[in-house]
């Protein structure tokens, strides 16, 4: 039997957003991502960092039901979350952080609907 591929991290996720410059603007508050590669042709816009790249194209119809059901960023300084979310008017779901195995984790929705998960250990301690 061949071994296995062996990834190490999340290159990118391709996402639908109803607005592509109000995306832009959340995850660049939030996270610091910037403009990798403009896209006009496509309406779109691929941000992110040197470990995490979001690909967004703008589609007015979408909706993110029976899609992702959330998608996760290990945070480093996990302990400025609730601050800053609370600094952007950004609402932190399920009554602030959960618990999962050897980890916490905050959850939020971009403006599109998308859940986000914030860890505070990357893959719970797993």
């Amino acid at each position: 039997m061949a071994d296995m591929l062996k990834a190490t991290s999340m290159d990118h996720v391709n996402m639908r957003v109803k607005h592509l410059d109000e995306s832009v603007v959340f995850y660049k508050k939030l996270f610091g991502f910037e403009v990798k590669k403009e896209q006009p042709e496509q309406n779109s816009k691929i941000i992110g960092n040197d470990n995490i790249k979001l690909c967004l194209y703008e589609d007015s119809e979408m909706s993110p039901e029976g899609g992702i059901a959330h998608f996760g960023f290990n945070i480093e300084n996990f302990d400025e979350i609730m601050e800053k979310c609370k600094t952007l008017g950004i609402e932190v779901l399920y009554d602030g952080p959960v618990q999962f195995e050897r980890s916490q984790s905050i959850y939020i929705k971009d403006p599109n609907g998308y859940e986000i998960e914030l860890s505070e250990v990357s893959g719970g301690g797993l």
